[in-house]
């Protein structure tokens, strides 16, 4: 991925605390850059794909970084799985069907990279030369 001067750039564990960091390192950035007016889109966009991310690679690095150039704001996510994302096909949920366990609580449904396409102006995934892949949505601002 491109960066650039203010660009936020950074290394983490893939955890379930890592989507937590961005959100708050991206509403700095946001706010520095006059885009709070996005905050709730860029972060939800960035828990979805590091929560994916966490998923390929747990206990791995993984790498976020958040950027601006003149298409908009960029939101990337790295790890080192090969498998391109691919959206689970949605189920229906109801109270009988819901899985609320401590280990499930957040993995009903597969609505996250739907929920991301309809989100950003754009977004894809692309193959990191050094090995891995990039997953990533644009905002306009």
């Amino acid at each position: 991925m491109i960066t650039t001067p203010d660009c936020l750039l950074l290394s983490m564990l893939a955890s379930k605390a890592a989507p937590g960091l961005a959100r708050t390192l991206t509403r700095a950035r946001l706010h520095k850059w006059d885009c709070a007016h996005i905050s709730d889109d860029a972060f939800l966009i960035a828990s979805e794909l590091i929560t994916n991310a966490v998923a390929a690679t747990p206990g791995e690095e993984i790498r976020y970084q958040c950027s601006r150039d003149v298409a908009g704001v960029l939101i990337a996510v790295w790890d080192a799985s090969t498998v391109s994302p691919q959206p689970r096909p949605l189920v229906e949920l109801t109270l009988d069907t819901l899985d609320v366990s401590e280990e499930h609580w957040d993995d009903n449904g597969g609505r996250g990279l739907p929920i991301v396409t309809a989100l950003a102006a754009e977004c894809g995934y692309s193959s990191d030369p050094t090995g891995g892949k990039w997953v990533w949505a644009r905002l306009k601002p």
